[in-house]
């Protein structure tokens, strides 16, 4: 919303010496943002004079027409004779009244005039747009032409008001009420503690029998209907300057008087107005929900196919417009310069409602279709203030247009009462941690346009301006916000001494250096997905992962859903680095997913004014979907750099597995590896990761190559590699003692064997075979080599060699204790998995 300071002076007599910035100041501390203060004028310099245009000859031989003129400054130029101006425009003629500046000025953005030379002739000034001072668009795209009755020689700086100090306020929306000049100028008077001279509070007829008829069949969707006729309007009145510049300091275009008019009253008093052309009207005005597939054509010429829920305005014929939102064309008001060939409008019926927020916002973003009166009343805008809008408004049509006011008025209500709440009279106080007292609270309130009764239980009447004060910590906000945010005491939580972090946070520490520690890049992503892409990662339908949870209001209409899988983010950063030229990628993420609850309850409302109690905080928690921590790596290109010490080598499945394990050992859990296939990997290449719960094993994730249909999908490089593991899984089975690394006195002794089995068969089976058979004098086990060759092993078959070192805690083992333990792994792969000794 932008205000100019000089139109909030109209309503609060603030001290001369005040300015924009002052202001801006006093704004903020009540709660307003005040994003900017805009200088109009500020680098503007006169002489800036009225001018009339004497004579005008045409250049002729140049690449664009150009006049001469001779134009009648009065005595701004110090000798009275006509002033030799070269213009390029074509909107104006001899006789026309028009802005000159004068060498010696400067016009802003520090353009200086000086007399120069030009397509043959010297130029001693200019003739003005209103780009050229500043002021914006004017609807002309040409010179400014003013009204004939404008002195000559007259300062236009004076007459146009440049100079002036616009602040720029970012409304927030449950504060409908400063969209408009009398909000703002009410929040002006409360922060500076002087009176209101509240441009609504002017005389309004009563409601009669004689005004133009109206028909509201949907009472909730618009509780009130105020309806004004003004005939016998001028069809040669233009918007006066002051009018037009108004409406240009606030970002709006001048267009015709009677749309000038209504825009002019909605800025003043937040009321959105609407008028129509009397003639162009058949019947009676209703208000009713459109019928599905009707169609309007709204004043911007776009024929829209109406929906079942919009509220719309009708005659005979059908809608007639958008209520709320945009009227229609087939009643649109026509001017003096009406390019259709119309003639002027001279009657007008003018339209001042209240419609229902909530209806007016959808229709507004069902059609696309947000304008300044749509932005009004979904935030709120104050019903009482329609009838003296629609007054103000004839009022204006009067006065600019020459017009009459019928003595008819029509006015549609439905029954209503004011808002009450019960409010302790100590609430803002616990609220704020603040001693405010009774007097404080009760004079606030007043303030704010509230009616406040009672003495420690008070009954507050809630403006009608203000319907965004629903209950008591409302009412505290607003005390709170007017006795200063700055003044409330900074109270620095106490926290018990000597607890540190948690296990869980020491954990996801350690998980995450690690993986830094390996080559790995922190990446966190938004925990934002759409549903589409579970098709995109080939999970199937009934998997659990595509069971989410909805937001009521996403920030991105494409993106409503909270993640389950960490996957999704992680990919999409990894295919943003690919396609600007990073290929060597390796990327991970710790962070919560959410998983719905089987039974979907309503969250409890937790107090404000108290701590929640116990109960309180697990009945919310109950509510709330599971949210465990998982961890997940991807990678891309180069697991290894390629260099004068060798080839390099690229990321494949093994090193997403290696990532898991890491994290395990960080867990202190011991991972089960074995063959799997999920959604998203490679069924071939795709490692299944499980740890034991009391005797059972409990898959916690998988790791691998993408399936390249995936990768398709997600515009991914080839042989992109991913894992996926349950942190919290992890660290429940996981023991949290620190472990020492064990140094023995002792030597080890290694053996290496060679075992042939058939190519399908898992390394991971054939390695919890030998670990199982050697006992516990196995140290460690290694898988060194993997090799393939028919002619030497047989068809389908491959070669796994495994280093095992064994090692005894108190003695030195001999040759015939390790060759035995060595024998009982081999003998024990064999029976499991068929393994035979290679040679």
């Amino acid at each position: 919303m932008r205000v100019p300071l000089s139109w909030l002076r109209e309503y609060v007599d603030l001290p001369a010496t005040e300015t924009g910035r002052d202001v801006q100041a006093k704004l903020i501390s009540a709660g307003l943002e005040v994003e900017t203060v805009e200088q109009l004028g500020a680098d503007l310099k006169g002489p800036l004079v009225v001018g009339q245009v004497l004579t005008i000859e045409e250049l002729d031989g140049f690449k664009k027409p150009i006049r001469f003129c001779t134009v009648d400054v009065g005595q701004a130029n110090g000798t009275g004779e006509p002033q030799e101006i070269v213009c390029g425009a074509r909107n104006f003629q001899v006789g026309d009244k028009v802005v000159v500046v004068l060498p010696g000025a400067t016009l802003p953005g520090g353009f200086s005039i000086s007399a120069r030379k030009t397509y043959g002739k010297t130029s001693h000034g200019m003739i003005c747009s209103s780009d050229e001072l500043g002021m914006g668009d004017d609807g002309a795209h040409g010179i400014i032409v003013l009204p004939p009755e404008t002195e000559v020689g007259k300062d236009a700086i004076e007459l146009l008001q440049l100079v002036d100090e616009v602040l720029d306020i970012a409304v927030t929306a449950n504060r409908g009420d400063c969209l408009s000049i009398r909000g703002v100028a009410r929040e002006t008077a409360i922060a500076y503690g002087l009176p209101l001279r509240d441009p609504a509070l002017i005389d309004v007829p009563a409601p009669n029998a004689f005004g133009y008829p109206v028909q509201v069949s949907d009472p909730i969707g618009c509780d009130r209907f105020t309806a004004r006729t003004v005939t016998g309007l001028s069809p040669e009145a233009r918007s006066p300057i002051w009018l037009q510049r108004r409406l240009q300091k606030v970002g709006m275009r001048p267009i015709s008087l009677a749309v000038d008019v209504t825009n002019y009253v909605m800025m003043e008093l937040g009321q959105p107005l609407h008028a129509y052309d009397r003639r162009l009207l058949q019947g009676t005005i209703g208000v009713r929900r459109a019928e599905e597939g009707e169609k309007l054509v709204t004043l911007d010429g776009v024929e829209r196919k109406l929906h079942a829920e919009d509220l719309v305005i009708t005659d005979e014929r059908g809608p007639i417009g958008l209520a709320g939102v945009m009227g229609g064309a087939n009643t649109e008001i026509a001017d003096h310069e009406a390019e259709n060939g119309a003639s002027a409008t001279t009657e007008v019926v003018i339209e001042a409602a209240h419609f229902d927020a909530v209806s007016i916002a959808r229709t507004a973003r069902r059609h696309k279709l947000l304008s300044e009166a749509s932005r009004r009343f979904e935030r709120g805008v104050d019903p009482q203030a329609a009838a003296a809008a629609a007054q103000r408004t004839v009022d204006l049509l009067v006065l600019l247009a020459g017009g009459t006011a019928e003595a008819g008025v029509t006015e549609v209500l439905a029954p209503s009462a004011p808002h009450t709440i019960t409010l302790p009279a100590n609430h803002p106080d616990k609220v704020a941690g603040v001693d405010y007292g009774r007097e404080t609270v009760v004079r606030r309130l007043q303030e704010v346009g509230c009616d406040v009764y009672g003495q420690d239980e008070l009954i507050v009447t809630v403006p009608s301006w203000r319907p965004d004060l629903a209950d008591p910590n409302d009412l505290a906000e607003e005390v709170i916000r007017l006795e200063g945010y700055e003044n409330l005491p900074s109270t620095l939580p106490k926290l018990p001494s000597g607890r540190g972090l948690t296990h869980r946070q020491r954990l996801h520490r350690r998980v995450g250096r690690a993986l830094a520690g390996a080559g790995y890049v922190e990446a966190p992503n938004y925990p934002f997905v759409a549903e589409q892409v579970f098709d995109q990662l080939a999970l199937d339908a009934g998997d659990p992962a595509r069971r989410v949870v909805k937001l009521v209001n996403p920030l991105n209409d494409e993106e409503p859903a909270l993640r389950t899988t960490l996957l999704p983010g992680l990919l999409g950063a990894l295919r943003r680095n690919d396609g600007r030229g990073s290929h060597d990628l390796a990327l991970f993420e710790t962070g919560l997913v959410f998983r719905p609850r089987e039974e979907q309850r309503a969250a409890v409302h937790l107090p404000v004014d108290r701590r929640p109690t116990d109960e309180e905080i697990a009945e919310l928690n109950a509510v709330l979907p599971e949210q465990p921590r998982l961890v997940a790596v991807v990678l891309a290109g180069a697991r290894e750099q390629a260099g004068w010490w060798g080839k390099g080598r690229p990321a494949d499945w093994a090193d997403a597995v290696e990532a898991a394990r890491t994290v395990a050992r960080e867990a202190g859990a011991e991972l089960i590896v074995r063959k799997g296939q999920y959604g998203p990997w490679h069924p071939g290449r795709c490692a299944e990761l499980a740890v034991a719960v009391d005797g059972a094993e409990q898959v916690v994730g998988h790791a691998g190559e993408l399936h390249p249909r995936v990768l398709k999908a997600l515009g991914l490089p080839e042989r992109t590699c991913a894992m996926e593991l349950d942190l919290d899984a992890l660290e429940a089975v996981g023991d949290g003692v620190p472990q020492a690394p064990s140094i023995s006195t002792f030597p080890v002794a290694t053996q290496d064997v060679a075992l042939v089995v058939d190519k399908p068969v898992p390394a991971a089976e054939v390695e919890t075979a030998l670990r199982e058979g050697a006992g516990e004098l196995l140290e460690s086990i290694r898988l060194f080599d993997v090799y393939e060759n028919a002619a030497q092993l047989g068809e389908g078959k491959k070669s796994l060699a495994y280093a095992l070192r064994f090692r005894a805690r108190d003695r030195t083992l001999t040759v015939d204790e390790a060759s035995a333990a060595r024998d009982a792994a081999v003998a024990l792969a064999g029976e499991r998995t068929g393994a035979v000794l290679r040679g």
